[in-house]
Parts: structure tokens; sequence; C-alpha cells
């Protein structure tokens, strides 16, 4: 089953370029962009995803991409803070339509070089961990996906991710440490938390204040209690808004034995060579896996922004603009909630919001268990 068109779009929704390019425009009138912001950026969308912009949706997906459940290669998000309109992000597989994984690689690193020549910046920091990131033979669910902070005025910021595990599991860990050491965060790694392994690591590039390098870690069975003991940051999140996240967005029962489905991140962030901390620390809530459908996601990421402050009225549009379904008849449409505290600023909440281009994966229905008759 496909997610339903809202049907608002001015073009035919019956491709993936024209399809989630349609979403685009509907969330970015509820994030607050000018419609000449968001006709901007759907064409942005359009050209990150290249020819497969064109395939329509009658077909399989492209690739089996590990950016979404149904393998869209978009994702939308919307991150909120206190008093403030949310900040839209889209995060996208450039080289979804290759064929193999070095070939995916290739095509994502080109529509950023694409990107920077438009925007007029550098990709120094990238290309110092090519060799690293985009080996000849690469392993791994993926090679690099491109995000974009969708900015008033059409100039976006530009992130990049990129897959530790590239030269095989084993190794992420040194591959982190090594692209650390390149970027001059000679102190980083070794003031990062335990964890069970790295699905990413992210570049800011282009126009960012703070530019950051942030490395993720994968955290099975986690707790609330040890959740709230990951960040290694000197300031931002304390350890009880974390623990109180944990267990609002991961819902009740969480905590007898961790989450045991698909597991927690954390990300780190690092801003300042010098610093012997991380300038800022995110907690990701796999919500999707810890709901029976996408109403009761819903109402646990309203209870984390009124808890902050925040305005969860935003969230219920949103969801209307990328789909015509009720929140109960799928689940998975909020994939992620995220709780992040960075260095001498307020805390921010983000949803991530999946396109289902492809496939609305159904509700979970309780099996109620019948009691043995006896005689």
């Amino acid at each position: 089953m496909r997610a339903a068109s809202t049907g608002t779009d001015p073009q035919d929704a019956s491709t993936l370029g024209s399809f989630t390019g349609g979403q685009l425009r509907r969330l970015g009138s509820v994030a607050g962009l000018s419609r000449a912001d968001v006709e901007t950026y759907a064409q942005v969308l359009t050209d990150a995803l290249g020819p497969v912009a064109q395939r329509p949706l009658s077909l399989a997906p492209p690739t089996r991409t590990f950016l979404s459940d149904d393998h869209t290669p978009v994702e939308f998000s919307l991150s909120f803070r206190p008093g403030a309109a949310p900040a839209m992000r889209v995060l996208v597989e450039p080289g979804c339509g290759a064929t193999s994984l070095a070939d995916n690689g290739r095509a994502g690193l080109e529509a950023v070089r694409t990107m920077a020549r438009r925007w007029h910046f550098t990709t120094d920091a990238l290309d110092e961990l090519l060799d690293l990131f985009l080996p000849p033979a690469p392993q791994g669910p993926l090679a690099l996906w491109c995000a974009l902070e969708l900015r008033p005025g059409g100039v976006p910021g530009v992130k990049v991710y990129l897959n530790p595990a590239v030269g095989g599991e084993e190794r992420s860990a040194a591959t982190v440490r090594e692209a650390l050491r390149r970027l001059g965060h000679h102190q980083a790694f070794d003031s990062l938390p335990q964890g069970s392994g790295y699905p990413f690591l992210a570049l800011d590039l282009g126009n960012w204040t703070e530019p950051r390098a942030k490395v993720y870690l994968r955290h099975d069975n986690l707790t609330a209690g040890r959740a709230a003991r990951l960040s290694r940051t000197d300031s931002g999140l304390v350890p009880t808004a974390v623990e109180g996240f944990f267990r609002t967005a991961a819902g009740p029962g969480s905590d007898a034995s961790g989450l045991d489905g698909r597991p927690a991140q954390s990300c780190h962030s690092f801003t300042d060579p010098g610093a012997e901390r991380p300038s800022g620390f995110t907690l990701y809530i796999p919500v999707r896996d810890y709901v029976r459908h996408d109403g009761e996601a819903l109402a646990r990421a309203s209870t984390v922004l009124h808890h902050h402050g925040m305005d969860a009225s935003v969230l219920h549009r949103a969801l209307a603009a990328l789909t015509e379904r009720r929140p109960e008849d799928g689940v998975g449409l909020i994939a992620y909630l995220a709780l992040a505290g960075q260095r001498d600023q307020p805390p921010r909440v983000t949803a991530y919001l999946s396109s289902e281009a492809y496939t609305v994966r159904p509700p979970v229905v309780e099996t109620v268990r019948q009691p043995l008759s006896v005689g």
C-alpha cells in the first residue's frame, strides 16, 4: 500500500521526484518557508535524486536503501526550539540509482561537489577523508548520504553522512579515530562513551556558524539509566532530562530489559579541535519500533514537545502535509524522536518523518490470548 498524496501538489505525483517534491513543498509551508524557497528546494531535491527522480512509483524502489524502512531514498525532519519556527531538513541518498555501493558513493560525491559549486562552499573536510570512506570496494549499508537544512533565502546548510564500517565492521572504530585525527580533533575519540557500533560519521559543509564533525554510536538494549550517562559534554542536557525523554519516547516497559528491538543511537558533535570534550550531544529513539501505530508515536512526540515548551500542533500539521492517511492506520511515519543539547543553547527536539513513497507499514495488531478450555 502506497502512502496517499494530499492532492495539493501541482505536479503529477506518480514519480519519485514529484511525490517527494510535493511533500517537501507542503511540509515547507508548515515550517514557514516562503513559496519561492520551497520551489527552489523542491528542485534541489529533484536534482540530488538524479535520474531516479523520474522513476515511476509503480516500479520497485531503485535500491534497497538503508535510509528508510520502505526504501524511499528521502527522509524529512523538523527540529524544534522554544519560541521559534522549526528548522526543516531533508535527507537524501544521491547515489540511490547506482548498481554498486562504489558507484553509489561516487554519485553522492559528485552531487555534493555540484552543490559546493552552486553555493560556493569548500569540501576540504570531506576531501581529507575520501580514501577512508569511499574506497574501491566498500562494505556496509551505505556510502554517502546528504542532508540539507532548508533555510530561508534558498541556500541550505549541507551535511554529509559517511559509513565507518565501509572497510568492515571490525575496523569502524579505527576508521572513526583516524577521521577525527585528520580533522584536527585529536582528543575526540577517547572522549566518546562505549557503544555497540559506529553507524555514521557526519560533517557540516558550507555556511555553518560552528561546523561540526559528528560521531554516531549504536546502543543495543539501552535503558533509561544508561542513556542518562551517555553524554560527554560539559554543558547542555542534564541526565534527568535525557532519562525523562527516553522513558517518554520509548514508552511503558522500555526499562524492563532495555530497547530490545531496533537500537537507540547517540551522537556527539565536535567543533573546537582543541577541546577535550564534545560540544553537543543527541539521543535518538527509534519510536516506530516501540508503538502500535503512529497515533501513539504522535502522542509521545507531543508530550516531549510540550515538556520542553514547544508547539506540538506544528507536528500534527506536518503529518497531514505528508499523507492523508490517519496516524492510526500505519506505523513508521514518525521514524525517530531525538533530544539534542548544544553548548550555550536550549534543548532541541527533532522528529524524523518518513516519506512512505512506496509502502505504509501496517499497525501492530496485539494478539489477545484466549483462556484454555478445560474439560
